[in-house]
């Protein structure tokens, strides 16, 4: 089973991800992680995508296939996959059609986590993480039970994305709207997508999900 998990960033496709993971065995394919790997290890690919990306360009959709093709032929052919953050557009949709049919694998499902964009803004703006060990909370839905300390390692040092800002936030949903949105219709003619309610709990979102692929 292949599955592409879209949705703005903030949605909660990284959580959906980690339950099809741990649930069905899948591998996630995040181009994000993989290219911050690459630039952490060092790679001739890293040095090229740390390159690219301080100055601010685009990643080259091509060169993105390749490393992407790369990490799938590293993946036995009877794991699932779950595209995480890829496809980001319609010349992406059709490189990724070209990856899998070249390995014999098929896309099964198309999910879309559709949000509200302002209670996604204050779902993100509103997240800290403990500085120590990385224990989630949020001004309004999680707070620490003793103020000020973490409910899991009882550190009083806590944290915030410099892009988790409102600005950041509807820039990115503007973006996804005008390159991401448009490709749905390129599956929706297939009859692969899905769309779920991203604002309601992880837990309901997670039934939802499982009653799409079980």
């Amino acid at each position: 089973m292949n599955i592409i998990l879209l949705g703005p960033p903030g949605a909660g496709k990284g959580t959906q991800a980690a339950f099809l993971v741990d649930t069905y065995g899948m591998v996630q394919l995040s181009t994000g992680d993989i290219l911050r790997a690459a630039v952490k290890a060092g790679t001739e690919v890293g040095k090229m995508a740390d390159e690219i990306m301080k100055a601010g360009k685009l990643f080259p959709d091509e060169l993105m296939a390749e490393i992407l093709g790369e990490h799938m032929d590293a993946i036995p052919a009877e794991k699932g996959l779950i595209f995480d953050g890829y496809p980001r557009t319609a010349p992406q949709a059709e490189l990724l059609d070209g990856l899998l049919s070249s390995r014999g694998r098929t896309l099964d499902h198309v999910i879309e986590l559709v949000v509200d964009e302002d209670a996604l803004v204050e779902r993100i703006v509103g997240r800290y993480t403990c500085a120590n060990c990385g224990e989630g909370y949020h001004d309004r839905f999680k707070q620490p039970k003793i103020d000020g300390v973490c409910n899991k390692c009882g550190s009083m040092e806590f944290k915030r994305r410099p892009d988790d800002n409102e600005q950041t936030v509807r820039t990115r949903m503007a973006e996804y709207r005008a390159k991401t949105e448009p490709i749905l219709p390129i599956y929706d003619t297939r009859g692969l997508v899905s769309r779920v309610d991203g604002m309601a709990s992880i837990a309901d979102v997670t039934d939802a999900i499982k009653a799409i692929v079980d």
